[in-house]
């Protein structure tokens, strides 16, 4: 029955060995030349990308044990969406997760444009804006829309495996920082210092 939650989280795993040689900018313009090796990693980068995604989605829909959790006399109360019920609870809790998540992504695409987001590469370092902040947005949304979309669809094996999912989400920002470390050197090395990775600071440090 749970097959299909099993070969997602397999198959998320199993593209990020080739998301990390995408976004090896100057190793693949080192070989193939600086346009072939930019059209090679552009193409690695999409299909890892929208794999990791699509798979990731396919963990939250996957058959897997329902929960519920239970507020007014050990009854939940039921919100019917289309053919499936959702418990009144979990719309309440994670519909403002899910805003917010998708909210800190769509700021962070915008504040280094569509293409950029899609590509991993670009030409300067974005520190304005949600980039003042955290220095990987759209993933800190993604795990924020896993935690509010697996409430939401009250996936049992979906909420388990948040902390391999937020691993999995720290070794990809800390790769593709290891390689814009190597494309933009002490500038970055800076704004690493000044910024979080993927935890918001309360207070801004001086």
């Amino acid at each position: 029955m749970y097959i299909w939650f099993l070969i997602c989280v397999l198959a998320v795993i199993a593209v990020i060995p080739l998301h990390f040689l995408s976004v090896e900018h100057l190793k693949l313009q080192e070989r193939y030349g600086k346009n072939k090796g930019t059209k090679i990693g552009e193409t690695l980068v999409l299909i890892s990308g929208w794999g990791f995604f699509l798979f990731w989605i396919g963990i939250w829909v996957s058959p897997q044990p329902r929960f519920a959790v239970q507020i007014l006399h050990n009854k939940s109360v039921l919100v019917p969406v289309a053919n499936f019920s959702i418990p009144l609870f979990h719309l309440i809790i994670s519909m403002p997760i899910i805003v917010l998540g998708a909210w800190i992504a769509i700021k962070g695409v915008k504040e280094v444009t569509l293409k950029v987001a899609e590509t991993h590469k670009t030409e300067r370092i974005v520190t304005t804006g949600v980039y003042s902040i955290v220095r990987h947005p759209q993933y800190l949304g993604a795990l924020l829309a896993h935690v509010g979309i697996s409430i939401l669809l009250s996936a049992t094996y979906s909420v388990l495996i948040t902390p391999l999912m937020v691993i999995l989400i720290y070794l990809i920002s800390r790769k593709e920082e290891e390689e814009l470390t190597k494309e933009f050197g002490k500038e970055y090395e800076i704004y690493k210092k000044k910024v979080p990775m993927l935890i918001p600071r309360l207070r801004s440090r001086e």
